[in-house]
């Protein structure tokens, strides 16, 4: 084991409490001025930028030996804030790029990629980190670690780390100058429909990556 995955596990708690916490409201803080649609053009730099960052926190909280609660049964935090706009904003934000197809687990054999969007992942991502800083506001502080490492495991962190491949993949297609596959046929209600698998396999229908690249402040490499 290395010395820096040791000094992650043996890290004195309250420390990383407080570090974990700082990423984390970062990222929402972040995401969240983001969505507000001030400057759309920075929109996809900045959200791979953001989720690269939250998935250092994740691999920290991953890394970490098992984190208990405090208590037996969670305390009840009230209803959750709604992330509707959020979702909305970005769904306008993104709307060239906002599908895309994903393999759920990468462990299951045979599995179809099945169709997702970055927006939804984005609230759903938010939701989660938000339930954890709650507690953490509350001065729940292990309750907070807690949640924030059993949810990573189960839910934001597939999801982050899926969007930050959507990401990163758009962003290479950009910056090398190579063009995207229409993603029209995508139904993120129904799957992968027939129809959107032929326009896959032919590569029919295809978007230049230089139509999306200024609208969404990326450029190519040429």
């Amino acid at each position: 084991m290395s010395d820096a995955t040791l000094h992650a596990v043996n890290q004195d708690p309250d420390d990383f409490a407080v570090q974990i916490a700082d990423q984390i409201e970062s990222f929402i803080v972040a995401v969240t001025e983001v969505a507000k649609g001030d400057e759309p053009d920075s929109a996809v730099p900045f959200l791979l930028l953001e989720f690269s960052q939250l998935m250092l926190a994740g691999g920290r909280l991953g890394a970490h030996e098992d984190i208990l609660p405090d208590e037996r049964y969670e305390p009840d935090l009230g209803p959750e804030p709604d992330v509707d706009d959020l979702r909305e904003r970005f769904a306008v934000i993104l709307e060239p790029i906002d599908v895309y197809s994903e393999v759920f687990d990468p462990y299951e054999p045979r599995k179809a990629p099945v169709p997702s969007r970055i927006s939804d992942d984005i609230a759903g991502v938010v939701t989660d980190l938000r339930h954890g800083l709650a507690h953490y506001r509350a001065g729940r502080t292990t309750e907070a670690l807690w949640w924030w490492q059993f949810s990573y495991f189960s839910s934001w962190g597939s999801t982050a780390s899926a969007t930050l491949r959507a990401l990163q993949s758009l962003v290479a297609h950009v910056r090398l100058d190579q063009p995207l596959p229409a993603l029209d046929g995508l139904d993120t209600d129904q799957g992968l429909t027939e129809e959107a698998e032929d326009v896959l396999a032919e590569e029919a229908g295809r978007v230049m990556a230089e139509e999306i690249a200024t609208p969404l402040g990326m450029r190519t490499l040429r």
